[in-house]
């Protein structure tokens, strides 16, 4: 809740100026485009507006009333003279004139609609490809900054949190530049240009539409607190509904076989609800902020139509003296009562759009907000300054009194000194909890200690690059995650360049090759969403082919033979033995049998290492850890 009211005290008018200046990186590429289709909008406005008033002179004061024309009109009509006006008071143009007035206007006006509709149509296609590749920038920055993060962070942030974070408020960026940029500034033109011709017609009109923006800032002022702190806890909630929607589908086997349905739709209908009443809510706030302006604008329209109604029926003249050539609106007649009539409720009405669209703008800030929170997390693992070349051959991977929690508070390893050599497999066992993963996450850097120092030839790793560190270190997983394609490119994820020969090699390597054999296509027997169709140990035996493949000086495999058979198990390990005889394979492991082929065994206890040797040497101390160890998984006393 403290996270709350931080981000929602930060919301303020300078921190929203800040906010829209902050995504000028991601607007700078498409810089020409959005000028241009501002000069659109601005064209096309200025177009609607002119033939607006022209066609209403024409239609109320020509067609229906009978006035001449101007000599603009005539031109515009393509008449001769004999329907213009010469300054004095002409006389009323006959039925057929009027008649032909009336055929050439509406020719002018179904013209008029094909081009606005295909101008619009143009228009809206260019805004969007515009707004897209905007958006694209933003959404590959955002996941190129969670990939950049530890896993301290991916282990405390909820997953739904970050989709919904990278899908749903990273497109804010782009609607902030419509509906806080492009779209009140044309509001604002309207409204301004409005004024403005309401003011030629009567200064009193300018006037009136001046004083009603007194209170209409203090219903702004009032509502937009309300508003942005609904629209962050719409914002929440909705997060929240959707890392709900992703645990759903990550767990659904395990909810089937605890039978945990019903428990999963309660909360799952809590967390609907939630977002629910959150984005009610948020609706209501600029429902309310919207018709109140609205309530106020047509308040004063009415105001305004008994005056113009009163100037009509009296014929006073107007202030529209600068375009009389252009329509006839010098004194107050049916068209500059209907003009001005339009006008008027034209700019209530976009008051209390910009009301609209203010509302909307402070949920989306607060959502450009939330993007950028994920962007301004600074990554607990950077890259060196001067980063040295990986070495090569690696002759020694080793841990200096390396010390690591998670919260700062609880110590997951305390003083782990350990070293491994090339051509040797060790086993890093140790009960649930003590520190086995994380041990091989540091080299890897996903985190870094908080003290000591992992080194690879006597280089501590932080020297390296990232990359470089990781390009040379390949690590099986115990979850043995597949994805939606063939075999093949399943081995070969994330590796380039590699031969099926070689895809081949790992495959035999990993005792996966007989079974890939076996089906329907062989290796490129497309695979179900995360290798559904396979069993436990064939998804398990391709995931290590996958680790083979990289052909990296350093191996790390966890738990790599949990779902194999006794005799699959021990091939395996003796390919993977024969096949590391230059590397260094670290093995995460509770299985006896696999851990009496490593070279050494490293016992955790309690976040620390208690024993180091072969299982031999640390069977024979009656009081070890690990021959306490081998006894309770084996079952027997010591």
């Amino acid at each position: 809740m403290a996270l709350v009211v931080q981000e929602i005290q930060a919301l303020t008018f300078k921190n929203v100026l800040r906010l829209v200046l902050r995504a000028w990186p991601y607007y700078r590429p498409q810089l020409k485009h959005i000028i241009t289709y501002l000069l659109l909008n601005v064209v096309t406005g200025a177009l609607l507006l002119t033939s607006g008033l022209v066609g209403n002179d024409l239609l109320n004061n020509k067609v229906l009333v009978g006035t001449p024309l101007q000599p603009a009109q005539a031109t515009l009509l393509f008449v001769d003279d004999s329907y213009v006006t010469t300054g004095e008071e002409g006389e009323a143009l006959t039925e057929d004139q009027r008649r032909t007035v009336r055929n050439r206007l509406f020719v002018w006006a179904f013209i008029g609609a094909l081009l606005l509709m295909a101008s619009f149509s143009l228009v809206y296609y260019y805004m969007v490809w515009i707004f897209q590749n905007i958006n694209q920038d933003l959404r590959v920055k955002m996941i190129e900054q969670a990939e950049n993060l530890s896993l301290r962070y991916h282990s405390d942030a909820r997953t739904g949190d970050a989709i919904y974070r990278v899908y749903q408020d990273s497109a804010t960026i782009t609607n902030v530049l419509q509906q806080v940029v492009i779209t009140p500034l044309r509001a604002v033109a309207w409204i301004f240009w409005g004024v403005i011709l309401l003011t030629f017609f009567s200064p009193w009109l300018g006037l009136l539409c001046l004083l009603t923006a007194v209170p209409v800032v203090g219903l702004f002022m009032y509502f937009s607190p309300r508003i942005r702190v609904s629209a962050q806890r719409a914002r929440e909630a909705n997060s929240d509904l959707t890392s709900r929607i992703q645990e759903v589908f990550a767990a659904i086997r395990v909810v089937k076989a605890n039978r945990a349905e019903s428990e999963m739709m309660r909360r799952f209908d809590e967390d609907s609800g939630n977002a629910l009443d959150a984005a009610f809510v948020l609706r209501v706030n600029i429902v309310l902020l919207s018709m109140s302006i609205l309530v106020l604008g047509f308040g004063v329209v009415l105001i305004a139509e008994y005056l113009m109604a009163s100037w009509t029926l009296s014929e006073t003249a107007t202030f529209l003296g600068g375009v009389v050539s252009i329509v006839g609106f010098a004194y107050w007649n049916l068209g500059a009562y209907q003009s001005a009539a339009g006008n008027i409720a034209q700019t209530a009405r976009q008051s209390a759009d910009v009301a609209q669209i203010w509302g909307g703008a402070a949920d989306l800030l607060v959502g450009l907000q939330r993007a950028y929170f994920l962007l301004d997390l600074e990554p607990e693992v950077t890259e060196p300054d001067d980063p040295v070349t990986f070495p090569g051959p690696v002759g020694s991977v080793n841990w200096q009194d390396v010390r690591f929690s998670y919260d700062g508070d609880t110590p997951v390893l305390k003083s782990v000194s350990l070293s491994a050599a090339a051509g040797t497999i060790t086993a890093i066992v140790g009960s649930t909890g003590s520190g086995k993963s994380t041990l091989m996450s540091l080299l890897l850097r996903l985190y870094d200690p908080d003290e000591g120092a992992i080194c690879i030839n006597g280089t501590p790793i932080t020297r390296f690059g990232i990359d470089d560190l990781r390009s040379n270190i390949a690590i099986a997983l115990q979850q043995n995650l597949l994805f939606t394609a063939s075999v093949a490119d399943n081995i070969a994820y994330a590796t380039k360049d590699r031969s099926r020969d070689e895809i081949i090699e790992a495959a035999r390597i990993a005792c996966a090759d007989e079974f890939i054999a076996e089906m329907p296509d062989g290796y490129d027997t497309e695979l179900g969403e995360r290798g559904s169709k396979l069993s436990t140990g064939q998804r398990q035996r391709l995931t290590i082919a996958r680790a083979l493949l990289r052909d990296t000086p350093i191996l790390i495999l966890d738990e790599p033979t949990a779902s194999l058979d006794a005799e699959t198990e021990r091939q395996v390990l003796s390919n993977i033995a024969q096949w590391g005889k230059d590397r260094i394979v670290f093995l995460i492991t509770h299985r006896l049998s696999t851990i009496r082929s490593a070279d050494q065994i490293a016992f955790l206890h309690r976040g620390s290492i208690a024993e180091v040797g072969n299982h031999e040497t640390l069977m024979a101390s009656e009081a070890g850890h690990y021959r306490r160890f081998v006894h309770a998984e084996a079952g027997t006393d010591q």
